[in-house]
């Protein structure tokens, strides 16, 4: 009678860690929100590198996709222009990196291990990975996201109100001391973690 008990309940453990697999079409949405940042990516370089050949719609393109405005309608590419569109190049590079983190790491800590350890192209942080270390990069890829947001708010600052300046650098702030929590929190486990080792291993 024990034997039938424990083997139901080992059945229902076995289907209940199985559902993790709920998440895989989660990550697979995440690749394709990936390839949509790589389109709008090409699409916004396309236009950059058409604009510097003089095309007008090229450029009203971009002026309009940045939100840049002036006392006159720019009839080409200036410093201002070009700064703002690199920014959101870079700042979509970031966002998929942010993606990459979350598919590759989230996978291989919540889902399924990958078995990329004699991979030459696996990333160094992927061998370590957790559920706390994937915490604090995701916190580093979020404020480093928003840095870039608040460099082109303050670039482009004349066209925004002064409170949409303030409460951004306030969030951005908020980021930063959020990101700090986080990885002093991860730093406290481990040393707890350590001291436990240690303490095992006395004994």
């Amino acid at each position: 009678m024990r034997s039938t008990s424990a083997h139901q309940a080992s059945g229902l453990s076995r289907f209940i860690f199985a559902s993790r697999w709920l998440q895989l079409p989660l990550y697979l949405g995440l690749i394709a929100a990936q390839g949509v940042y790589v389109y709008h990516f090409w699409v916004e370089l396309l236009h950059l590198l058409e604009a510097v050949f003089g095309s007008q719609t090229a450029l009203q393109a971009l002026v309009s996709s940045i939100g840049y405005k002036a006392e006159s309608v720019p009839t080409q590419l200036n410093e201002v222009i070009i700064m703002l569109v690199i920014l959101g190049l870079i700042d979509v590079v970031m966002i998929s990196n942010l993606l990459i983190m979350v598919i590759v790491g989230g996978y291989e800590t919540f889902v399924s291990r990958m078995y990329l350890e004699q991979h030459p192209d696996q990333p160094e942080w992927l061998s370590h990975v957790n559920a706390s270390v994937l915490k604090v990069k995701l916190a580093m890829a979020i404020i480093g996201i928003s840095s870039i947001h608040l460099l082109k708010t303050f670039i482009n600052a004349a066209n925004y109100d002064e409170k949409v300046l303030i409460w951004q650098t306030i969030i951005h702030i908020a980021f930063l001391f959020s990101a700090m929590a986080i990885a002093y929190t991860d730093k406290l486990l481990n040393q707890t973690r350590v001291i436990g080792h240690e303490a095992d291993a006395h004994h």
